[in-house]
């Protein structure tokens, strides 16, 4: 069993899921929201981990037996947190690309696969172009003004996409400054 504190951030909880996947042979890539937390220092908030995997859904639960973790539905939960995990269907792409580009991170024995920068911001930016999600682009604007991103390949992305008008817009809202609350 795993304890697991309250007060636990989603990139820690990221952290402790990955190595649980890792140390079951299970290669999956976090994507979403919950990469946007982490590259943004929590300043954005989410609740679910998305994590791309080829494996079974048997696996998945042989993977988090013994550990506290419990399936419910289409989620694994553990009782001691609010996040939760979903394993979309795979491919793990971004519009119509495929996702090459990866990043780990280890803390101490945790380990993380997970989107990296650039990748984050055209996930987030495919929900803006595709879905005309509002919310999506802050995300992608947040990740892109606190992390080194290769802008050239989201804008050739973005064009593949048919998307270089929404580019546009993009390119020039990461060059305002932020907003605050305060």
């Amino acid at each position: 069993m795993i304890h697991l504190d309250q007060k636990i951030t989603l990139k820690e909880f990221a952290l402790t899921v990955g190595k649980i996947l890792k140390d079951a042979g299970i290669d999956a890539v976090l994507t979403g929201g919950a990469v946007v937390a982490i590259y943004t220092d929590h300043k954005y908030q989410s609740f679910d981990l998305d994590f791309i995997t080829h494996s079974s859904l048997k696996d998945l639960e042989k993977a988090f037996e013994g550990t506290g973790f419990y399936r419910e539905g289409r989620y694994f939960k553990h009782p001691e947190t609010e996040f939760f995990i979903d394993f979309p269907a795979p491919p793990l792409s971004v519009g119509n690309e495929p996702v090459t580009e990866f990043r780990e991170m280890v803390s101490g024995n945790q380990y993380l696969k997970l989107l990296t920068p650039t990748y984050c911001v055209m996930d987030r930016l495919a929900a803006y172009y595709h879905w005309n999600d509002p919310q999506a682009l802050a995300q992608a604007l947040m990740v892109a003004r606190e992390n080194e991103i290769d802008l050239k390949k989201i804008e050739t992305w973005s064009r593949e996409e048919g998307m270089g008008k929404k580019y546009g817009l993009f390119v020039t809202r990461t060059r305002e400054k932020p907003i605050s609350d305060k």
